[in-house]
């Protein structure tokens, strides 16, 4: 049996736990983190008004987490567009977070949690999910596709490799002695001026 409710305060320690043992392994692959940057921000998450945080229990067990807005959030500093979407009449439920626990993966959770958001944005009057995804998180993307989403206008990342050189360059030779000052004469020359320097003193009777 599963179950969904409401984060609580309490519960936040868990699920920060529980977000970092679900995304471990896709954050080794994908160049952005597929979870909360950091734990203050995700504590932040709770106390914004118009999202929702939804626990997914069976037996008593954490096992899914969704986090969804009614609205762009972030205000100034996001990258989100919302005129993209009131241009094409979508009124969208943004998925901010999806996770299911690794032991429960094929079990019929993310269906369930899919299907809970399917009803959030119906009672809303909404018209679309809307999520973001790793291009190369390809089983993410498959079971979306499943699912009935399609890619929007999302960023690529891309990246030209470059010729690598050292920051330090390579030994050289220098060019040789003035002609007729080799370094035998040189050394000639410092002996003859070290001893013309030194005084004899006379030994003690």
């Amino acid at each position: 049996m599963i179950e969904v409710r409401r984060i609580h305060r309490r519960d936040l320690n868990k699920v920060w736990e529980f977000l970092k043992i679900s995304f471990r392994a896709v954050n080794q692959e994908t160049v952005e983190y597929q979870r909360p940057r950091s734990k203050k921000r995700f504590m932040e998450v709770y106390e914004e008004e118009g999202i929702e945080q939804l626990l997914f229990e069976a037996d008593g067990e954490l096992v899914a987490y969704a986090e969804c807005a009614y609205e762009v959030v972030g205000g100034d500093d996001t990258w989100i567009n919302p005129r993209y979407f009131e241009r094409r009449d979508m009124r969208p439920l943004f998925v901010e977070e999806l996770a299911v626990h690794p032991d429960w993966h094929g079990r019929g959770v993310g269906g369930f949690l899919m299907e809970q958001l399917h009803h959030l944005a119906k009672v809303r009057g909404l018209t679309h999910l809307v999520l973001e995804v790793a291009e190369n998180n390809e089983n993410a993307l498959s079971w979306y596709r499943k699912r009935g989403f399609r890619k929007l206008d999302a960023a690529i990342f891309m990246a030209c490799a470059i010729d690598a050189e050292p920051e330090l360059l390579p030994p050289r030779a220098l060019p040789g002695a003035r002609d007729g000052d080799d370094d035998d004469a040189k050394g000639k020359r410092k002996a003859k001026a070290a001893v013309k320097g030194t005084v004899k003193l006379k030994p003690k009777a």
